[in-house]
């Protein structure tokens, strides 16, 4: 049986080919308390005490009026690792407009938009996420069913009205292998369990990708891989 790579090393590999980390970066990262960003969190403390580490970074908790506070846990696992926090609130009931539902997506976007100002306001110029390589393809498969567009979450993402990219260091880590290591490293995480819950669409494209590629991490890669190897001749 083939040895997995090391954790570190598929994040290493992202952050190469895709330039996601560079000389003079001030990287925010949007910490949640789930294992996806305590994995990533897990791997900037670690990078940062290389000798060319060369970045600076902190993880930012952005707290919506009914969400817990962040697990103790993972704060005693930041604490270990020297890790540069903080937490802010965010009323996102009272920016809910007339006429409009409460959802999942708006309570996302609303801490989005709160990740991105923080950033502005304090001088960072990438804000580092939690995607891995699952959430991207969902949002592939998602974008192409529902909306007929041939979309997903890039690697990086520079915002046209602002000094700031996006970045998805664990664009080539799987869900499985992170579920494996946060096992391996004792990550008490927590997942949201508001009343406001829709992931419907989600947990179908979810679905979806399991039956499409029989649960085969080797076809996820290829089907993450096609979308880098476009061939225009053979489209409409």
């Amino acid at each position: 049986m083939k040895k997995q790579p090391k954790l570190s090393s598929l994040i290493d590999k992202a952050c190469f080919d895709y330039n996601l980390i560079e000389k003079g970066d001030r990287i925010l990262i949007g910490a949640s308390g789930g294992k996806d960003s305590t994995a990533l969190i897990e791997y900037f403390a670690e990078r940062s005490c290389r000798p060319d580490c060369g970045f600076k970074y902190k993880a930012l908790f952005i707290k919506s009026d009914f969400a817990p506070d962040f697990p103790e846990g993972i704060m005693a696992k930041f604490r270990e690792w020297n890790v540069p926090f903080e937490s802010i609130n965010v009323n996102v009931l009272e920016r809910v407009k007339p006429g409009q539902k409460m959802s999942c997506w708006w309570c996302s976007t609303q801490r989005r938009s709160k990740l991105l100002s923080y950033a502005l306001d304090n001088g960072y110029n990438k804000i580092a996420l939690g995607h891995h390589m699952d959430d991207i393809l969902e949002t592939l498969l998602m974008n192409m069913l529902n909306k007929g567009e041939l979309a997903a979450m890039p690697p990086r993402l520079k915002y046209d009205k602002f000094p700031v990219s996006v970045v998805r260091p664990l664009c080539y880590v799987s869900e499985e292998r992170l579920i494996e290591h946060a096992k391996e490293e004792g990550y008490a995480g927590f997942t949201c369990t508001c009343n406001y819950q829709d992931n419907s669409d989600r947990k179908e494209a979810r679905h979806k990708l399991e039956e499409l590629t029989e649960g085969s991490q080797a076809k996820k890669e290829r089907l993450f891989a096609s979308m880098r190897n476009i061939q225009p001749l053979y489209l409409p």
